[in-house]
């Protein structure tokens, strides 16, 4: 047995000397000290010893154990230093070169625009209503007042999925949605993305976001929209602002009209950014028609109401001065870090 433990611990010293790298002392570690090494099988042998010799024979056992194992430790510690080394050579940090800087994303002019309107309809006593994308061609034209077949559809030819199913144009389908289901007082504003086969330019696309606005209680009248509106304009364009109306056609919405306000770069007495004109285009709004009530099961003899709807592109191009739409949508990094 003495000598069994004289071969192993021979064999075991010879096999560090010579690893080169951690893992091949590992493998040693296995073969000699594991479960299944040949230390653990000497010590599996003891059964045979005899009783008076065991204590001797564990001694010794213990013994090889810890040489094995404080040699086994001074070489890894060598090993590592040898790593650690290489790696400080491979490894080099020039401490003069800048610091890379971490990129932070933030919101997009978009989102800006977004939160800012719903900020204003909020403080208003609104709330915030989303629906579907995807929508019934029954919400998003006949409840409406377009009926199949209207002209005013020709102004908002769009893409369907099948006959009655559509990517919608307009988020006034959710205010259908809305006065189905709900009892008037109704004060809610309906922000979303919309779908319209439109061409690509600078004010265009065939996708963009509106947000739509609507208010139904007792006697509601044109004085509250406009009343309603300004606060809005001010808010969002400066207190010196001011608005004009001026008679337009909705299907939903009698009488209808589209609102201006007055430049917020010349104050209304004309520049290049209102193109000479001195007042801005900014959104569509009306009373509701009597028959968009009706359809959905509100009385108009007892309730009256208005809508609006802006085009958030729109104000985002207006607030921030940006003259493209395009430049919204193509993830340039240069352009969207200056908001």
């Amino acid at each position: 047995m003495k000598e069994k433990l004289q071969a192993i611990q021979e064999e075991a010293l010879k096999k560090i000397s010579e690893s080169g790298d951690l893992d091949k002392l590992y493998e040693i570690k296995v073969d000699i000290l594991g479960k299944k090494g040949k230390l653990t099988e000497v010590l599996k042998g003891m059964k045979d010893v005899a009783p008076e010799e065991r204590p001797k024979i564990g001694q010794m056992v213990n013994d090889t154990r810890k040489e094995i194992e404080d040699k086994m430790e001074k070489m890894k510690t060598k090993l590592q230093d040898k790593v650690l080394e290489e790696k400080m050579k491979n490894e080099v940090i020039d401490v003069t070169l800048p610091a890379n800087k971490n990129k932070i994303g933030h919101k997009h002019p978009n989102t800006l625009a977004l939160e800012e309107l719903e900020r204003i309809f909020t403080g208003m006593g609104y709330e915030v209503v989303e629906g579907p994308e995807i929508e019934f061609d029954y919400y998003n034209f006949e409840a409406l007042n377009i009926p199949e077949n209207h002209p005013a559809k020709d102004e908002q030819d769009t893409f369907y999925i099948d006959r009655n199913i559509v990517l919608r144009t307009q988020t006034s389908s959710v205010q259908a949605r809305v006065m189905e289901n709900t009892q008037p007082p109704i004060r809610i504003i309906s922000p979303g993305r919309v779908f319209r086969s439109d061409a690509v330019d600078a004010t265009h696309s065939p996708s963009f976001h509106q947000v739509e606005g609507l208010a139904i209680d007792k006697d509601i009248n044109f004085a509250d929209l406009k009343g309603t509106l300004a606060d809005f304009a001010k808010e969002l364009f400066g207190e010196d602002t001011q608005i004009k109306f001026r008679p337009h056609h909705f299907p939903f919405t009698e009488p209808s009209a589209e609102m201006d306000v007055s430049c917020f770069k010349c104050g209304g007495k004309g520049c290049r950014f209102c193109k000479g004109e001195g007042w801005i285009e900014i959104l569509g709004c009306g009373m509701v028609h009597p028959n968009v009530l009706k359809m959905s099961g509100i009385d108009p003899e007892k309730y009256q109401g208005f809508a609006f709807g802006v085009g958030l592109e729109r104000i985002a191009l207006l607030k921030y001065e940006i003259d493209d739409m395009r430049l919204l949508y193509e993830n340039d990094d240069r352009f969207l870090k200056q908001f």
